[in-house]
């Protein structure tokens, strides 16, 4: 099956029967770049397609985040630049950076963390949460001898750290940094003393402390023709660094952004929210992932479309069990496989979705004319699969369930499948 050359599908809806739904029940996941921006060039279908999703006094008809990847700025200053982009009043309740999960592993917010990456990086982090975060620069100028790969920024004059670091507890890795040479050095440094980087290696520190990585695209476009490398090619680096000293894995305590579900179970979170506070009564069934790249966006949204069915098979066996004890015939204990849940599900409600569409936009990363062969058992190879080392790659997971010319086709679309119209003039709240 060749699944990159599938053809625009609306497919039918029983919805499109009858009158127009009055209140949404779906919300937009949209990506960022190569589906409204390409680098600093904004797409031209995007501010038609925004034109669609606001009503004459700028409210959102229907919920909306911005789910990106990126993770080198504040959410406000993306709410900034989209408001810049696409003509419409964007808040930063409205955005969500790969970054953004972090809120949830509060557990690792008053430890002393090391983090990667680049952009305002210390307010980054103590704005998602963490009390006590160190750069990579603020490393090297207490360790100077550990950055002595670029002969010119070898230190002159030798001497002993003035001021001790604390212990690292953990790593962040929020994106990909300017000086790889030198974060990959310093990492590793951190992961093979346990966090004390000024100290021998002692590679049996197994399993190393934790690493934390947002956003594992391998490469995302700009305006360049060809895609440039992402922090997913650092992260790639950095495994095989670590794999090549020790012989042993690089172990991740969670991987968020793209495609990870704990990303779209966030996303969904701030879609809630958004339709609580309009006071939109009817639940949030249907989420439309919009994006560019087949290994993040189609591959993220479909998994996390996968994570909403097994839940909800899940509810429905529990449901069903408790029923038939109710009529007395059998006992109401579940077993305690139909409670196990992932760790970040506690930190938020329970997803209420009962699905995730994902809509593939032909602006940016994707390429209609690529296809991938026949023979599924050859695409399972890192020249095809993109994706990172730790999600399994599966032909299913990366097929869209629609394909569009761009963003604003996308809109029309999902309105049409929704049978909800964009002509809401008269409506304010």
């Amino acid at each position: 099956q060749k699944i990159w050359s599938r053809p625009v599908v609306a497919g039918f809806n029983p919805r499109s029967i009858g009158e127009p739904n009055v209140q949404p029940t779906f919300g937009f996941l949209f990506d960022i770049d190569g589906v409204l921006v390409r680098g600093k060039t904004p797409i031209p279908a995007a501010k038609n397609a925004f034109q669609k999703l606001v009503n004459p006094q700028g409210q959102f008809l229907v919920p909306v985040v911005f789910v990106t990847n990126a993770g080198n700025c504040l959410r406000q200053k993306k709410a900034d630049q989209l408001s810049h982009i696409l003509g419409v009043p964007i808040s930063q309740d409205q955005v969500m950076m790969s970054h953004s999960p972090l809120r949830m592993f509060k557990r690792y917010h008053d430890k002393c963390v090391l983090v990667s990456g680049q952009g305002p990086l210390l307010d980054i982090a103590k704005y998602v949460g963490f009390y006590h975060p160190i750069t990579i620069d603020m490393l090297r100028e207490t360790y100077p001898l550990l950055d002595m790969v670029d002969h010119d920024r070898r230190p002159k004059i030798l001497h002993s750290p003035v001021v001790e670091l604390p212990k690292i507890d953990a790593v962040v890795l929020f994106g990909e940094p300017v000086r790889w040479e030198t974060n990959l050095q310093l990492i590793i440094d951190v992961l093979l003393t346990n966090g004390y980087p000024g100290n021998p290696h002692h590679q049996a520190n197994y399993p190393h402390i934790p690493v934390l990585a947002c956003n594992m695209d391998l490469v995302w476009v700009a305006e360049a023709q060809s895609p440039r490398f992402g922090h997913g090619t650092f992260m790639v680096c950095l495994e095989n660094i670590y794999k090549k000293i020790t012989g042993k894995e690089l172990k991740y305590e969670a991987l968020m952004g793209k495609p990870s579900e704990l990303t779209y179970h966030y996303a969904e979170h701030l879609i809630r929210t958004q339709a609580t506070e309009r006071q939109w009564e009817k639940p949030i069934q249907t989420l439309y992932a919009i994006g560019d790249n087949l290994m993040t966006d189609i591959y993220g949204a479909n998994l996390y479309n996968c994570y909403l069915e097994e839940k909800n098979s899940r509810k429905g066996s529990k449901a069903r069990i408790q029923a038939k004890a109710a009529g007395g015939t059998g006992s109401a204990t579940v077993s305690q496989d139909d409670e196990i849940e992932n760790p970040w599900e506690s930190e938020l409600a329970s997803a209420t979705a009962t699905s995730c569409r994902s809509v593939l936009v032909c602006t940016g990363v994707y390429n209609p004319h690529t296809e991938v062969p026949a023979d599924t058992r050859e695409s399972i190879t890192e020249t095809v699969f993109h994706g990172h080392r730790d999600f399994r790659f599966d032909p299913a997971l990366v097929e869209p369930v629609h394909i569009v010319p761009d963003v604003c086709a996308a809109v029309e679309l999902i309105f049409q499948l929704e049978n909800f119209t964009s002509d809401q003039s008269n409506r304010t709240s």
